[in-house]
């Protein structure tokens, strides 16, 4: 989970396409971020129209650091992101990035993890899973006292409104649960509810989505005693925690601004569950 210098960086983009409807994957060629990105971070796209001072926040949804490609999948939910989404291949934005801290993977080898996510919660979650898969795991003991090898198990378990995306690239990397408001696909309610119908009990949880589904999970996590890190999804405006805009209560005393909160943008978006105070 360390920090990596904030820098700027001109990202030119590779390829758009709506792959659901207002769901967007994008492509950057943005070498110098690749190189530095983890898991659970995210970038700040600056859009070309200066009357849009404020930058767009989007988790990283894969690294590709070997060719510098950063993927961005993210929802159009405003003008902002309406204007970005019409951006074509071949234009170039203005990108700080990484910014935050990521999902502490060495928590996870040779353990089974699940990862948890809902909606647009999900996109960050993948480059997790790919990751956790092709790590080498732990050195563990058997029963006989022999070295042995353990991998990491990752099993997804996603939760959808109705129309799913994303999912066979989730599986190729674990198992996937799905669930569906609907029960279009997989069970009908929330990720709680495939979770139990599928008799999955993780190990270690790793979870990003909307704030209902991670108070839901915290209280799971803490009944059932498993360590849980959640990633925070909260509206920004510098991204550098400067402003102070994109707080969260926090059950401890924060040292920056002496009350119980924590800033997203740089404390997160990754925190153990019980750091926080979900309401």
């Amino acid at each position: 989970m360390e920090k990596t210098m904030k820098h700027m960086e001109t990202a030119r983009i590779l390829s758009q396409t709506e792959i659901l409807d207002g769901i967007w994957d994008m492509r950057l060629e943005a070498p110098e971020a690749a190189a530095l990105a983890v898991p659970g971070q995210f970038v700040n796209l600056y859009l070309p129209d200066a009357a849009r001072i404020l930058p767009r926040p989007i988790s990283l949804c894969g690294i590709d650091a070997e060719k510098g490609i950063l993927r961005l999948v993210y929802r159009v939910s405003g003008g902002g992101t309406q204007e970005l989404a019409a951006m074509k291949a071949g234009a170039t934005l203005r990108m700080m990035g990484p910014l935050g801290n990521g999902f502490p993977l060495e928590e996870a080898a040779g353990r089974r993890v699940t990862l948890i996510g809902g909606g647009i919660g999900i996109p960050p979650l993948l480059e997790t899973a790919r990751v956790l898969h092709e790590s080498e795991g732990v050195t563990g003991k058997d029963s006989d006292g022999e070295l042995r090898m353990q991998p990491t198990h990752v099993t997804g378990v996603l939760g959808y409104r109705s129309k799913t995306f994303l999912v066979p690239e989730f599986a190729s990397y674990g198992d996937v649960m799905i669930a569906t408001e609907d029960g279009s696909t997989g069970t009908k309610g929330n990720v709680l509810d495939a979770l139990r119908e599928n008799g999955c009990v993780p190990e270690i949880i790793f979870a990003c989505g909307p704030l209902p589904m991670l108070r839901a999970l915290k209280a799971f996590a803490v009944e059932k005693q498993i360590p849980c890190w959640i990633s925070m999804e909260e509206r920004m405006a510098c991204g550098i925690g400067a402003c102070l805009a994109c707080v969260c209560k926090t059950t401890e005393v924060d040292g920056h601004s002496h009350v119980r909160n924590a800033r997203v943008c740089t404390d997160g978006p990754v925190f153990r569950a019980e750091q926080l105070d979900l309401g």
